[in-house]
């Protein structure tokens, strides 16, 4: 599906660049308006079309862009860096009627550094990280084909995420699905030069390895879809 979405303009990468060197409330709010305008606008415009060709191969996560559209404002209560705001900006879509990040979803993020596109489960709650332990456990293979298809390999290159160290209490530590079952996530992402973002091609690069994690979220989806969090 083509797109009319031009790319984002060149001040938008300029304004992350700035903001990198100056990442303070007196630099930001004089160039509030440009964040708006060049910034914060082309992205709900991207995340308009993305939603549309969603429509046709994940309408389950389609979602209206204010809301997968990531504030630029750090939460920094529980962190050593209080620089007040993001370096990039970012949309996350997930599945109606679940909760973000415990949840599997797609994501995508543009700054002056990178382009990075991926999706899977980032902070499963315990009860869903079980379930999908569980689901790995009896149909590891199925998983292993999914994230070893060319595809999703050229794309994406291994699944990643973080691990423990050993099996997780509760399945043999000599099960054949030993490596997997240590994911404490379950991630498909990709850095892309930044130049990328102010061409028309971001939205054919977003899209298509948006398609190519179909299964990899359907598996892992699959345990939880008579779940529901939130509304």
């Amino acid at each position: 599906m083509r797109s009319a979405f031009p790319g984002f303009p060149r001040e938008a990468i300029q304004f992350f660049r700035g903001l990198a060197r100056n990442n303070n409330r007196d630099w930001f709010l004089p160039r509030k308006t440009i964040f708006e305008a060049q910034v914060k606008q082309p992205m709900r415009e991207l995340v308009a079309e993305l939603n549309a060709a969603m429509m046709g191969f994940a309408p389950e996560y389609v979602t209206d862009p204010d809301k997968a559209i990531y504030r630029i404002y750090r939460d920094t209560r529980f962190s050593q860096d209080k620089t007040p705001y993001k370096d990039h900006i970012a949309a996350s879509f997930h599945r109606r009627g679940t909760v973000g990040h415990s949840d599997a979803g797609y994501y995508f993020a543009v700054s002056h550094k990178e382009v990075g596109i991926g999706g899977g489960v980032y902070m499963p709650a315990p009860e869903t990280l079980l379930a999908i332990r569980h689901h790995i456990a009896g149909q590891h293979q199925e998983l292993r084909r999914i994230v070893g298809a060319r595809a999703v390999r050229q794309l994406f290159g291994e699944l990643q995420g973080e691990r423990l160290a050993r099996v997780p209490k509760g399945f043999c530590a000599q099960h054949p699905a030993a490596d997997l079952l240590r994911f404490k996530q379950f991630i498909l992402y990709v850095e892309l030069p930044p130049d990328l973002a102010t061409t028309p091609a971001l939205y054919g690069e977003i899209l298509k390895r948006f398609r190519a994690m179909v299964p990899f979220l359907g598996f892992l989806t699959a345990p939880l879809k008579g779940r529901r969090w939130g509304g």
